[in-house]
């Protein structure tokens, strides 16, 4: 192969692939039937993200057709044909919508709809019978197929569907089989809820077999976290206090909440946004190296991490609401509940002491980018004059234009010794060409099948995530911090950006980021 040249092996299809038992033992046999179930099939989630990572596993013959069959259930009374035809626009784009016409309509003669109550046996009888029939036709024996069922609903009627499950819908034995439940955040709105949460789902079924879904951890520039820290010796030295000034995991969107201001307002943007995805994000930079890529030594060391996040201070956590927010006439006109919150937290361990995490996310601002942003200190000894100019930073991007970016002081061209900010760019787009960046959902469900919990969220995980913010969301319930208003399209309040300042963020000026152009 040409030095000049990458490659890429196409990757088998779950049928070449072993699976590990729940015990994480050696692998089993698969079984000729897999029976994924969509509950909420009807639902926005269930046919923007569900149903099109589902569709696009198919497509890419990870979904083995003579084996896979996808069952929907909701309480809306629709026909197989009415649920194919309400999904069927989100499953393609305009992109090479002609090359997927056959396997889309192979996909869709897949899909099974069964109607009924989420709180009573008779509709979960009816989707066992209809489960059973597709084993029964794969000729799977009993207790060895294979059923996923994917919770697309509100955390409310997680209790009674995970009962109904249980009782009605679960292999009757274990013969090599698996039944699995992927549920979706906010799981819980406090430590309290989220702990009644897990002891009502978790009194029905193993750990092993519980998935808390949460979409950041199958992004692939967050999945390329653990690769880029450990397995580059460039970072292993500098990856400390010693280094690094400080670390900014960044979240913004440019729109507000758009007719789902009522919904919003029960959670705000510390629920919906910092407490999950970002947190997620803050683990796996500040996380020590695993005994190995097992999932349950991974998921120990995120632990760690938050067992050691010392509890919030109010002045270092800026709110803000933007204005027009309270104009939707679903939410409260006395609302405090935050659309931006920038939050620092803080590791006390030996790595990262002094070291502060600045946690910022935000509707309605003045663009839309995920980023995490790792500032090094200043070079001691500047003999160039140049530290205004701005630090190194090590920028991971991960929406949009997935890349990853180091700004450095360099030369500036020409015959006068002057320094500029520059960047070594690894910009995935310009790169990887031919290679399509997966869908979060499409990587998290395959892990399910494959029954790989490392990317999903363990009890004690998520205990701990609402240990550290439950007191400070308390705290704003009670009106104790308030959100102060911000223009929408902005950089949100003019407080946010005092505290980066005074936590020792050091912006750069004069320098942006320009994703390169193919």
């Amino acid at each position: 192969m040409d030095s000049g040249q990458w490659h890429v092996e196409k990757r088998s299809t779950l049928k070449k692939e072993p699976f590990l038992k729940e015990n994480g033992g050696g692998p089993v046999s698969e079984s000729r039937s897999l029976s994924i179930i969509v509950l909420g099939a009807s639902g926005d989630l269930a046919k923007k993200k569900t149903f099109p990572a589902l569709f696009n596993l198919y497509h890419q013959g990870f979904l083995n057709p003579d084996e896979v069959h996808i069952f929907g259930y909701a309480r809306t009374k629709l026909s197989d044909q009415e649920l194919r035809d309400k999904i069927r626009g989100y499953l393609v784009g305009e992109k090479n919508a002609s090359e997927k016409v056959e396997a889309l309509s192979k996909f869709l003669q897949l899909i099974k709809y069964v109607s009924g109550p989420y709180d009573s046996e008779d509709g979960f009888k009816r989707l066992d019978k209809a489960i059973s029939e597709h084993e029964i036709s794969k000729k799977s024996s009993e207790g060895s197929s294979r059923r996923l069922f994917y919770l697309a609903l509100p955390p409310s009627v997680y209790p009674p569907v995970c009962k109904m499950i249980k009782a009605c819908c679960t292999n009757k034995s274990n013969t090599g089989g698996w039944t699995r439940i992927v549920v979706e955040k906010p799981f819980g709105k406090d430590l309290e809820s989220a702990e009644q949460l897990s002891s009502q789902i978790g009194g029905l079924f193993d750990e092993s077999q519980i998935y808390r879904i949460d979409h950041y951890l199958g992004k692939e520039l967050v999945q390329n976290m653990l690769v880029l820290r450990f397995a580059n010796r460039l970072f292993l030295p500098l990856w400390n206090r010693d280094n690094i000034a400080n670390v900014q995991i960044v979240f913004r969107e440019d729109f507000g909440t758009e007719g789902r201001g009522g919904y919003f307002d029960e959670y705000g943007i510390i629920r919906d946004i910092i407490q999950n995805h970002l947190l997620q994000v803050l683990c796996l930079v500040a996380m020590e190296k695993p005994i190995s890529l097992k999932p349950e030594h991974i998921r120990d060391e995120k632990v760690k991490v938050l067992q050691s996040v010392i509890p919030i201070k109010d002045e270092e956590v800026v709110l803000g609401q933007y204005e027009g927010y309270r104009d939707d006439p679903t939410v409260p006109n006395d609302s405090n509940t935050p659309t931006f919150a920038t939050t620092i937290l803080r590791i006390d361990n030996e790595r990262w002491e002094g070291v502060p995490f600045i946690l910022k996310a935000g509707k309605a601002m003045g663009s839309k980018k995920a980023d995490i942003r790792i500032q090094f200190k200043d070079v001691p000894g500047d003999i160039f004059k140049c530290q205004k100019q701005g630090r190194n930073e090590f920028v991971i991007r991960l929406q949009p234009s997935e890349a990853m970016y180091m700004k450095l002081t360099v030369k500036k061209p020409g015959l006068e010794m002057q320094t500029v900010q520059s960047e070594l760019d690894l910009s995935y787009k310009q790169r990887y060409q031919d290679v399509s960046i997966p869908e979060a959902y499409e990587r998290l469900i395959l892990d399910t099948i494959k029954g790989d919990q490392q990317h999903f969220v363990r009890r004690d995980e998520l205990k701990a995530a609402w240990e550290i913010f439950t007191p400070l969301l308390h705290r704003i319930e009670k009106g104790e911090v308030k959100s102060i208003p911000y223009k929408a399209g902005s950089r949100g309040p003019t407080e946010a950006d005092q505290l980066l300042e005074k936590a020792g963020y050091l912006q750069t000026h004069g320098y942006m980021w320009i994703p390169p152009t193919l």
